[in-house]
């Protein structure tokens, strides 16, 4: 796998732009600073190899499953060095699940990943850094905040965390979800499979959405977003290429590792039978597609208080009292 060390460094780099023009803002134009802070909620969709809906999988929204869909939270803060720019800093989290079992079945292409019956769950924790655009802002009337519908996009660049987990059935027919990275399920890391190296649980993503903002009071603010992540492994849900060799997980394995593995990297035809199932062939090689990285996305209402505005009354009080030529 490629290494994400420039994307980091290039991430870390942007940070420390907004981060610094905040302060400097906030230091020496205290006037003039409008910054923001708030909060997010909303749900978010998982769009991968697992789950989905008829016909061949994808990654657009036609994939998505409402019934696994879980509410995912954040904050952040903004700078607006003009009106019609804002930088932003933010964090979420969130958890996305796919399950194969609950495709509704039309005899197409979703059959095959029906018959596949993988599952997984993973939490999302994520960082960013992202531009905003308010392309309205030419066409307003500049008399302040309140009443204003402003609509924007955004793109900026971050980091996720994920960690896929599958459900086990152990030997005393307990189901339990475990850990799906450090078993392998596709041969990461095995010297039988050279190409197919261990990915890592926190990648690089390219956060880009559209959303509309509007301002109940001079600082304050009801909004609505998508987001979209763009992501740059198939790994989010474990599952990607073709199935291996089973034999090679009791090679690489624990005992105990080995036994999860056999039953969660094949499921076909699968029932917990009080303890799990033998070791067994898979009648089709496939097991995912690689040519499409998974993505993720979410729908949030967002909550936002301006602070240091300009355009606030006891912003508008002080300039009052200054020398005309100072303002």
């Amino acid at each position: 796998m490629r290494t994400i060390v420039p994307c980091v460094r290039t991430l870390g780099l942007i940070c420390f732009l907004i981060l610094s023009y905040t302060s400097f803002a906030q230091s020496y134009a205290p006037q003039n600073s409008n910054c923001e802070i708030g909060v997010g909620i909303g749900p978010m969709f998982f769009l991968g190899d697992l789950g989905g809906n008829h016909g061949k999988g994808t990654t657009f929204v036609k994939d998505v499953n409402l019934p696994l869909t879980k509410v995912s939270k954040g904050l952040y803060a903004q700078v607006y060095p003009t009106e019609w720019l804002g930088l932003r800093v933010a964090i979420n989290q969130g958890v996305v699940e796919g399950y194969d079992s609950i495709i509704n079945s039309k005899g197409g292409d979703e059959d095959y990943r029906k018959v596949r019956n993988l599952n997984f769950r993973s939490n999302i924790w994520e960082a960013y850094g992202a531009v905003e655009i308010y392309p309205t802002v030419f066409l307003e009337q500049y008399d302040g905040l309140q009443g204003k519908l402003r609509p924007y996009g955004l793109i900026g660049v971050g980091l996720f965390h994920f960690n896929p987990q599958g459900i086990y059935y152990a030997p005393n027919g307990q189901k339990q979800w475990v850990d799906l990275q450090p078993l392998r399920l596709e041969g990461e890391g095995m010297i039988e499979y050279p190409n197919r190296q261990p990915y890592k649980l926190t990648q690089v993503e390219i956060p880009m959405g559209v959303g509309v903002k509007y301002y109940l009071q001079e600082n304050f603010y009801i909004g609505f977003e998508i987001l979209h992540r763009k992501t740059f492994t198939d790994y989010v849900d474990d599952v990607s290429t073709t199935y291996i060799d089973g034999a090679l997980f009791d090679k690489y394995l624990s005992p105990k590792q080995a036994r999860m593995a056999q039953q969660l990297y094949y499921r076909e035809n699968f029932t917990p039978n009080g303890g799990g199932q033998l070791y067994r062939t898979p009648t089709d090689p496939q097991r995912g597609n690689s040519k499409n990285n998974d993505a993720f996305f979410s729908s949030l209402v967002r909550f936002g208080w301006r602070l240091n505005d300009r355009n606030s009354p006891a912003s508008r009080a002080s300039r009052q009292l200054r020398c005309p030529s100072f303002y």
